[in-house]
């Protein structure tokens, strides 16, 4: 077996992160830049003891609620395009539950994440422990089981040495470009505290590479014979693309084949908003342009996305019968939606092999030039949506505007849900790769400025703007003061609704009556609470201030560049305003049978866009 060290199974667990290697830009760095702890009894002792031993090397970093860790940790991992991570430790019942939504944001993302819940005695001596939830049926389950759907490894350990193989796993997981995701390991507290002698090897440092898988010899040929003879391409650049750091090779293969693109929420700022072929927003959120392109299109190559439905206009966008799809992606289980043609490799060598077998074929070049007169033809309506004006109530449009003009475009931009992402996705012009960072694949609210801190840390030299509507903030504020506390500063925008803006519009549009998403249509109070939402972000730490116009957002936000912490800036919004250029039909079901004429219109509706769906092709 060799030589051997003694030590706890959380002190094991510690020493092993810190071993964990990775190459970013040539320089040898910790794949864990930290791990993010909220202490209980399930972890302080055992976990939190062995922290402590190791602080110096893998920093220890305090947030004020489980899920919010989680988010921050996830953002970091995504704002260094998956060649780092985070851990994030919690106590047993509740603590270990709050994060298991941000587990499934991670999931959704496919973004690393290790999380290390304390879990019940493995001797279960003192059974019930303090917050153990029991089934009468099973005495095996706790509810980290709850983890397992939403977890692409999960693991319990109950005993010292089955760390060894389970550490090895989840690195493996935590680092595969097709696998990658959460990864849980149920950390039961008495086996925290239990020694082993582990082999010193168990310690040697790893360095975990870059996999780049290459193309099937087979599945290239036909993906480039397919290519050759499309009349009307397009590119769809996912998040996959950032995560590969193929942006430039998108450039260079677009240019060299004159083929547009387009980007989802995830593969925004693939290529920068100023690229003579990017056409901007695809799908439900997308731009004029960008739709327009892809309802003609005989052949769309997608690259790392997985097509949701906001990407695909829940498949009623490709018009175009004819038309094939090639999915480039490491997953086959996205490369393969909707009877498309598996192209199974990293994006950026992907690309790189089609271009070279392409040659010289280029796109018909009317085909190029129309799409490229579509974006010119968009950006003239878009302006429209963002200029300033003296409105009492701006639109969200007006406000990211103001944003955009006082800070320009080589910042990073954050936001999450509401009305906001479909906002930002259309009408942001985006500047370096992975300087929009959306998490609208959960689309989970609270995400935002906990986000905000993990995008920072990844990106410390870049200004961090995170733009949050008033129910967003109200669901999760509390780690501004977490971004205070450990001196991360950010930007918050915070655009003032009084409600749920986004879902009210999506009621009344899909002929509901308007209640219980906007305070003032609320059935229950009579009364619409007055928050004042500079007060609290003040109370919190941040340096704060309403304004009450446009020109003042313009001229806070200017001022927050040389703030020394997070500077949080409140806008009354209005909530009936929206952009309604662009976009594309989403498939939201509409009763069939209602006793109201507006329902009933509007299934109608339904009906008719809904025949346009194309069912598995």
């Amino acid at each position: 077996m060799g030589k051997t060290i003694r030590l706890t199974t959380a002190q094991a667990l510690v020493k092993f992160l810190t071993r964990q290697m990775t190459l970013v830009d040539g320089r040898k760095l910790p794949i864990f830049a930290g791990v993010w702890a909220i202490f209980g009894h399930g972890n302080v002792v055992g976990i939190g003891e062995a922290l402590y031993g190791v602080r110096k090397e893998l920093p220890t970093y305090r947030a004020h609620n489980e899920q919010a860790m989680a988010h921050a940790a996830i953002a970091f991992a995504k704002g260094s395009r998956r060649r780092r991570m985070m851990a994030c430790t919690s106590s047993i019942g509740p603590g270990a539950l709050n994060m298991v939504t941000a587990a499934a944001v991670a999931h959704v993302n496919r973004v690393p994440l290790l999380l290390l819940p304390g879990d019940v005695f493995a001797n279960r001596l003192p059974d019930p422990v303090l917050q153990q939830v029991e089934d009468f049926g099973d005495g095996t389950i706790s509810v980290n089981d709850c983890f397992k759907p939403v977890s692409r490894y999960f693991d319990r350990i109950a005993r010292p040495e089955q760390l060894i193989p389970a550490l090895n796993r989840a690195m493996v997981v935590l680092t595969d470009p097709s696998d990658c995701g959460p990864v849980t390991l149920s950390m039961c507290q008495d086996t925290q505290a239990e020694a082993y002698d582990y082999p010193e090897s168990f310690f040697e440092e790893k360095i975990w590479g870059t996999r780049r898988i290459r193309p099937d010899e087979d599945e290239l040929t036909e993906a480039v014979r397919i290519l050759k003879n499309a009349r009307k391409p397009v590119i769809i650049a996912g998040g996959g693309v950032l995560f590969s750091e193929a942006s430039a090779t998108l450039a260079k293969f677009a240019e060299a084949h004159g083929i547009p693109v387009v980007e989802t929420q995830g593969g925004k700022s693939s290529l920068p908003f100023t690229h003579s072929l990017n056409m901007g927003a695809v799908g439900v959120t997308g731009t004029g342009a960008s739709n327009a392109v892809c309802e003609d299109a005989d052949v769309v190559l997608a690259v790392g996305t997985r097509l949701q439905d906001f990407t695909t206009g829940s498949w009623a966008l490709f018009k175009n019968d004819k038309k094939t799809i090639i999915g480039l992606n490491t997953q086959v289980f996205d490369a393969t939606k909707h009877r498309a043609l598996p192209l199974i490799a990293d994006a950026r060598v992907g690309l790189e092999e089609l271009s070279i077998n392409l040659g010289k074929w280029v796109a018909p070049a009317a085909w190029t030039k129309a799409a490229q007169s579509g974006f010119a033809a968009w950006m003239k309506i878009a302006n429209k949506y963002t200029d300033a004006s003296n409105v009492e109530l701006p639109a969200d449009s007006q406000v990211i505007g103001a944003v955009q003009r006082a800070l320009g475009r080589d910042i990073s931009v954050l936001c999450a849900s509401g009305g906001l992402p479909g906002e930002l996705h259309k009408l942001w012009q985006a500047g370096p790769p992975s300087s929009y960072h959306m998490e609208y694949g959960f689309s989970c609210m609270g995400y935002e400025i906990a986000g905000g801190i993990g995008l920072k840390m990844a990106q410390p030299s870049r200004e961090v703007v995170v733009m949050v509507g008033d129910g967003s903030y109200l669901m999760m504020n509390s780690e501004l003061a977490t971004s205070v506390m450990l001196g991360v500063k950010l930007i918050v925008v915070l655009l003032d609704n009084r409600g749920y803006g986004c879902i009210n519009r999506l009621q009344h549009a899909s002929g509901g009556e308007r209640f219980n998403n906007l305070f003032d249509y609320n059935t229950v109070q009579e009364v619409s609470p007055d928050i004042d939402f500079a007060a609290h972000g003040k109370s919190l730490g941040a340096i704060s201030e309403k304004v009450s116009s446009l020109a003042d957002l313009e001229r806070a936000l200017k001022k927050a560049r040389s703030n020394t912490r997070t500077t949080f800036i409140v806008i009354d919004t209005d909530p009936m305003k929206t952009t309604d250029a662009g976009g594309h039909w989403w498939d939201v079901a509409i009763p069939e049978v209602s006793t109201r004429s507006q329902v009933r219109a509007a299934r109608k509706n339904y009906d008719k866009a809904k025949a346009k769906q194309r069912i598995g092709n």
